[in-house]
């Protein structure tokens, strides 16, 4: 029984996922058989819920690109850099009173980083701007840095038990070679966890793309096609919560986009995560 039990926890998930794209799909169909797939994913101008619309994703999906380059350019080095110092550097103590500070950030509700990133990193991005005019209070800078802090602790964490797990004979060994701590950490350790580092960056992009409250909030909602960061946009995520609020009749094409915008979600993260496998499986060490 208790097996029984165990593989039906195991199977939830796969049931989660096949819900999920049943729902998926037939809303998305009828949608583009109203709207060509063509103009969806190369249109530039993105205005379903308008007098005049236009399905262009493209605005949509640069939006995403350029929030999730924010946000891995903050928490790629602070994390990686963190978990390097927690695992060769720290001493056990103080390791123990970071690492839970760390993931401490992991638990702070989202919708807290969006008005964080609006009230207070905004202001210090405008004054800060270095090229022509500052931006406005809506842009994709302030909430791309502020989704980076928020997923430090997923890189650092990760990234810090791959490290972790790398066995200690290792750094014995190079030690006893005569390598310095830093050579220790650069050229053994982070070479030997290379496989789990690489899945926690595929998992932190993952999360930034599917982010919504953070960039809901504070990146302006306006479906630009550009990759000034400086400017408001819109993300695919912040798209679907600002329009499934309820506003569009069931059954329209306004509402439809909702589950197209979704597919084109699901089908991204599904993506990364196919190649995050393949990473982890390319670099993986095997000790005995």
């Amino acid at each position: 029984m208790i097996v029984w039990v165990l593989f039906l926890c195991a199977a939830l998930s796969v049931v989660t996922t096949v819900a999920i794209v049943l729902s998926l799909v037939p809303p998305t169909i009828e949608f583009f058989g109203e709207v060509s797939i063509g103009e969806f994913l190369t249109g530039t101008k993105w205005s379903p819920l308008f007098a005049n619309p236009r399905f262009g994703v493209l605005p949509l999906v640069a939006g995403t690109a350029v929030t999730t380059v924010c946000a891995l350019a903050v928490c790629v080095p602070i994390g990686l850099g963190s978990a390097v110092y927690l695992s060769e550097y720290a001493r056990p103590r103080t390791r123990r009173v970071l690492k839970p500070l760390l993931e401490l950030l992991a638990g702070i509700p989202t919708v807290v980083y969006g008005y964080f990133a609006l009230e207070v990193v905004s202001p210090i991005v405008q004054t800060i701007w270095p090229f022509g005019d500052p931006p406005g209070a809506f842009n994709a800078l302030s909430a791309g840095i502020v989704m980076g802090v928020m997923i430090v602790p997923t890189v650092g964490s990760l990234s810090e038990d791959a490290m972790t797990a790398v066995p200690a004979g290792l750094r014995e060994g190079a030690y006893a070679l005569g390598s310095t701590r830093r050579e220790v950490a650069t050229r053994v350790v982070v070479p030997a966890a290379l496989s789990g580092i690489a899945a926690s960056f595929v998992l932190a992009i993952s999360r930034a793309v599917g982010e919504t409250m953070i960039v809901l909030i504070a990146a302006g909602g306006q479906p630009n096609l550009a990759i000034n960061p400086g400017e408001a946009m819109q993300t695919m995520t912040a798209f679907i919560g600002a329009a499934g609020i309820g506003d569009q009749p069931t059954g329209s094409t306004g509402y439809k986009t909702i589950f197209a915008v979704g597919s084109l979600l699901f089908v991204a993260t599904f993506v990364m995560n196919l190649l995050s496998i393949r990473i982890v499986r390319r670099f993986r060490e095997v000790y005995e």
